[in-house]
Formats: C-alpha cells, structure tokens, sequence
C-alpha cells in the first residue's frame, strides 16, 4: 500500500500533517484579526477620551474592552473564514497558490478594517456615533458633493494613505506569524495526537463562541443590539468593531425600508388616533381623526409666509450662557423685537435634512419610511401635506432650496406634495458656492428679486451653507475669530475646527437676520417662521447634555405676533410647524388636516428619537420615559408618563400607517409585513 504525500516548500508531508498545518494557519488567521479588531478599539477609546463623561471609570473602559472582545470574536470569525476558506480549498490543488491567495485576501481584509478604524475618528466626531445608517443613505444624497467634502474637510487622500501604510505594516507582521511554522514535529507520536484532539475541541469551542458573539448560546450572546452596557456613550460605541457597527447601520436601513421598525396593530392605531383627536374611536378612516377646525385668526392674515429650515441652525447658541461668543447675535435681536415669539423646547424631525424636508412638506414625523423613495408619496399630496391646504387659504406655494434639485429627489417630491414651484441652484445663477449649494446670502437675495409682493405666497426655504466642508471664507466677511476663541473655554480655545465651525453659524445667523430685516422692509404684511432643519453636528463640550446637542429653534417674527403667544409651557416639533400657521392665520371654521399640533396649546415635540417638553428631554424608547434636565445635571421635572406615551406612539403609529398603507385601517395590509 502507498501512503500519499504532499510537497510544500519542498518538504514532503503527510496527509494528516498537511491537515494540521492548515487548520493551524487558519488559528493563526483568526487570533490575527481578534488582536486587530481588539487593538483598533483601544487606540480608538484611548484617541477619544475626550469624549468620555467625566463620571467614567477604569472599570467602565475594562467593560467595553472585554464586551467589544467577545462581540470581535464574531467579526474575527467572519474575516477569518473569508480569507482563509478559499485558501485551503486551493491547496488541494496548490500549494503555491493557496499561499498566495491567502495573502492577497487577507491583505484586502487588513485594507478593509483599516480604512474602517481611520474613518471612524471623524464619523465618531461628527455624529458621536460609530458607523451606523446614515452610511446608507449616500445612494440617495448628493454623492459627488459628498465626495468633495471628505477630501477637503476630512483630508480623504491622506487618510486613505494612512490607511494603506498601517494595512501594509499589520500584513507584513501578520503574514510572518501565520506562516511560521509550530515546532510540533519535536513531539512524541502520543503528545502530537494529543495536541491535535485537544486543538480540535478547541476549535468547536471556539467556533460556538464566534457564532454566539463570545457565548455559548444565543441567551448570553453579545450582538450590537445588547453591547452598550455601559454609562458612557463613546464606550459603547466602542463595544462595536467597525463592521459589526456597519452591520447595524445595515440592519437599521433595512428595517426602515421595510417599514419593520415599527409594531402596531390597526386597533392600537385607532386608538391613539382618537385619543389625540380627542374624540370616540368609531371609525377606520384616519383621515377623519386628522381632521382639524381652525379657532379663528390670532393675527391679521398675511400676505407673504416665510418658512426658513437652516441647516444645521441648532438652539445652543442662543442660550444665554453661549452669548459672549457672538455667533447669533442677529437671531437674539429678533427674539427679542416686540414682534416676535420663541420656543427652546423644540425638536427636528430627525437627524439629517431631509427629515426636516418630509416634515414640514408632508406633516408626518420620522417613523421609519424613507418617504421620498416610496411611491405613495409620489403619487399625491397626503391629507396633512400643508402645500395644498394652503392654497385653499389662498396663497400660491413655492420651496426653494439652495442645493441641486436631485438631492434626495427633493424638487420631484416636493412637487408631488403639492407646491406650485420649486427652485434650486440651478435658478439661482453663477454664484458663490460650496459643493452642498449656493451661499446664504445669493440665496437670500434671489428670493428678494423674486417674489412678488402682489401675489400672497407661501415660500419656504432651505439653505445650505452652515454644512461641511465650511469652505466660506467667513472671516473676510466679517467673523471676528479672535473675539469668539477668547470667549471659548480655554481647552477649546486652540480648537481651529470648531471656530471655523462657529464662524459659518454666525454666517448663517448674520445672512437670516438681514435676510428679514430686508423683507420686513421689502414684504411688510408677512410671518417669518424660523427653525433649524437639525443639530447635533458640534458643540463645544464633547459630551454636552442632549438638550443642547438635539434641540433646534422655533421662531415666529413679523406683523402681528406677539411674544405671549406662545405660552411658557410650549413645546414641538417640525410637524407642528404648518398647524402653528394655519391657526394662527385661518378664519374661524376653516378645516385642515394634520398630525402636528398648534404650538400655542402643543406640550410635547416628539422625533424618531427623543421627547421634550417646557423643562426636560428624554429618550422615547426607553421604558419606563426617563425625564433628563436641559443642563444634564439637575433634578429634572416629573413627567405625565401616560400621556407623554400616548402621544409618542401616537405620533409614530400614525405617521408610519398614514404614509405607508393609505387612510384606511385595514389589518390585512399588515399580513406578511417584515
């Protein structure tokens, strides 16, 4: 009988030998990319600290590091198993081959979560999160103005070659370990066999464990919906590895595309519509519960609406801790005119733009749609698109917005909302501009040359130039930097990112106010509603208290308001925007649609995120409502549990059913739903 033998690197092997070799190599391919992903997160935990409360302890990072180690586990399995598989498949075939297939695949493996652990510095600042949906809403966004930004903000090239260098240095060191051989010939017949059982159970072990995230069985396992167990937001995320943070971005946008994100029956829907109709739950027809009848006019009926959504245009700097950096002083002067009336309880719909877009231009919160991709939205206004129902009211309805049409289909949409006009930068000229869109003030300008004061309009406008890559040249128009960095904290004071950050805020804020001051002169019989599309894009301390990092403004200016208006007690959100006009203008019996409420008797804003009301803020998901003080550390106000409930799920369930599945509750269309 002949015993077969394999040649490799000219030495002749024995079938269960060259067996052994290769689940060797494949150890040594798995513990490689554990150590990676294990120290990728301890460079990055010890690169942010910054970022860290100040109430986080040892034990909170030694958490993290041993919870973020057994999620890796899955991860380094995964990579493992992709680099490894195809090469010991070919070397039944080739010895040579396979070597040098395993060294390309794990080359592009290292590449892959290189590039991962760079970009994760600037995403992390930028969201204070680790990679998560947003990533897969670039197919919708402007990519190439996407693009841009990267290279001149984040630095994209050089990164990128950051990336390659420390891929290439972990790939030479690594490649030597695994393919260093483990002197096991120098064991006797029974030691290597017992070495070789033992691997081998081993193995099983430590396949269970890379399944389970780290356990034995799904009860215990670590995955990304249970890893953030400790009190510090950055640890948490840091519990992630960049691709199981990829893998819930991935997870999050599918639910949202699926509509899966939310769980109500037909009759819980029917029973918080008619709860927040305040009427008997009688009927299937949404529509009927959306059914609004205006109080009569607070104000004589204007001829020109102005609807501002700047971007970015958080509330923090208007607090009056934050006056000294000078950044809004030309909002503070209209809050404060005799003809003006704000909130600071206030919320966007969501934490990028065009959830900003859909509420405002269709009345419904964020709830897991991606309106402007489903065809239902295309097809006709919904019942609460405010567009239609103000041209009942008489005016002719128009956005602009300062970046292409294309963004997010945001031109076809809104035209399918039912506004009248749309324009973008394509009618605004050649002007300066960013790679987002026009600047503020051409904007601005093009809207005063435009409109018509003898035709009663409805305008609201959507600007751009407060956004990344903050490429103004803000200083040569006026940015006094050095005034602002001395009214900085002194650990921020050297901080040249945030100044030019706060420079294009007071861009942004200089341009609005003038922009009004102008048509005030120019329109005088109109309302100027000013909000900020969202915020939570920077802030002066790291870890500032949710109520200064989300909450945006709610500003209402011009002929006939009045600061009472709005009584202390208010509080809102973007779908209460239009409601807030309609019943401040409309006559007396006038019928409308809307989900949102009047923010001259609302008490609650509500986003796919959080609540807020006069005097605190919470997450909306968590159970029991947790309330937190707008400074983060003192004692916050009680809540109505109950009724802030009610109305979360109120809002969302009725915002998902109305959009998705039509006016009609009808528990068949949920049948099959994901």
């Amino acid at each position: 009988m002949r015993i077969e033998q394999h040649a490799e690197g000219g030495v002749f092997r024995q079938p269960g030998e060259k067996l052994f070799l290769e689940i060797e190599r494949g150890l040594k391919v798995y513990f490689v990319y554990a150590l990676v992903l294990s120290l990728f997160r301890i460079l990055f935990i010890a690169g942010m600290t910054e970022y860290m409360l100040p109430e986080t302890g040892t034990g909170d990072v030694f958490t993290a590091l041993w919870r973020g180690f057994r999620l890796s586990m899955q991860t380094a399995g995964g990579f493992a198993l992709a680099v490894f598989a195809p090469a010991a498949v070919l070397s039944l075939v080739s010895d040579t081959a396979a070597k040098y297939v395993l060294r390309i695949l794990h080359g592009i493996g290292l590449l892959i979560l290189s590039i991962g652990f760079i970009g994760r510095f600037p995403y992390y600042r930028q969201f204070h999160s680790g990679y998560n949906q947003l990533l897969f809403n670039t197919a919708n966004d402007d990519v190439w103005a996407l693009f841009l930004s990267l290279v001149y903000e984040y630095n994209l090239p050089l990164r990128f070659a950051a990336a390659c260098l420390l891929a290439y240095v972990l790939w030479r060191l690594s490649t030597a370990f695994i393919e260093w051989e483990m002197p096991l010939q120098s064991l006797s017949g029974t030691a290597l066999w017992v070495c070789r059982g033992v691997t081998v159970v081993g193995i099983g072990f430590l396949v269970q464990l890379s399944v389970f995230g780290g356990s034995f069985g799904w009860q215990t396992a670590v995955d990304w919906e249970n890893a953030g167990v400790t009190r510090d937001p950055l640890l948490n995320e840091a519990v992630l590895d960049d691709a199981q943070a990829v893998y819930r971005g991935y997870t999050m946008n599918h639910r949202l595309l699926a509509c899966n994100g939310l769980d109500f029956t037909t009759d819980e829907v029917r029973r918080l519509a008619a709860k927040l109709a305040n009427r008997p739950a009688d009927t299937d027809d949404l529509d009927v519960y959306l059914t609004r009848t205006a109080k009569g006019g607070k104000i004589e009926k204007p001829k020109h609406i102005f609807v501002i959504i700047g971007e970015s245009f958080a509330n923090w700097p208007l607090l009056s801790k934050y006056k000294e950096l000078h950044i809004a002083d030309g909002t503070r002067e209209i809050i404060n005119g005799s003809d003006s009336a704000y909130c600071s309880s206030f919320l966007p719909n969501g934490g990028a733009t065009i959830s900003a877009v859909t509420g405002i231009t269709t009345g419904f919160a964020d709830a897991n749609l991606y309106l402007t991709t489903m065809p239902e939205a295309f097809a006709e206004p919904y019942s609460t698109a405010p567009a239609p129902q103000f041209k009942e009211l008489g005016y002719t309805t128009e956005f602009w917005y300062a970046g292409p049409a294309s963004w997010e289909r945001i031109g076809a949409f809104v035209k399918a909302q039912g506004y009248d006009r749309f324009y973008s930068e394509g009618d605004i000229g050649d002007v300066p501009r960013s790679v987002w869109g026009v600047d503020d003030e051409y904007l601005y300008a093009k809207i005063l040359n435009t409109v018509k004061a003898d035709e009663a309009g409805l305008h609201v406008i959507l600007n751009v130039s407060n956004h990344s890559p903050y490429g103004i040249d803000v200083e040569g128009k006026g940015f006094d930097k050095e005034k602002t960095r001395q009214a900085l904290p002194q650990n921020a004071r050297e901080d040249e990112e945030l100044l030019r950050e706060l420079g294009h805020y007071w861009y942004a804020d200089r341009e609005l106010s003038k922009f009004i001051k102008d048509a005030k002169k120019k329109f005088p019989d109109s309302l100027f509603v000013i909000i900020g599309d969202h915020a939570d894009r920077y802030n002066i301390q790291k870890t500032p208290p949710t109520y200064e990092r989300f909450t945006v403004p709610f500003i209402m200016t011009g002929k006939g308001v009045r600061q009472y208006m709005l009584p202390e007690q208010a509080a809102g959100s973007q779908i209460d925007v239009m409601p807030t006009i309609i019943e401040l203008i409309a006559p007396e019996g006038f019928t409308y649609h809307a989900l949102g409420q009047s923010m001259m008797k609302n008490k609650y804003g509500v986003n796919y995120m959080l609540w807020v009301t006069e005097n605190a803020i919470g997450k909306a998901d968590t159970v029991p409502l947790v309330p937190e003080s707008f400074d983060g550390r003192s004692t916050p106000a009680s809540i109505n549990e109950e009724a802030l409930q009610d109305y979360i799920n109120a809002i969302r369930s009725i915002s998902w059913y109305r959009a998705k599945y039509g006016p009609i509750l009808d528990e068949t269309k949920l049948i099959g739903r994901e």
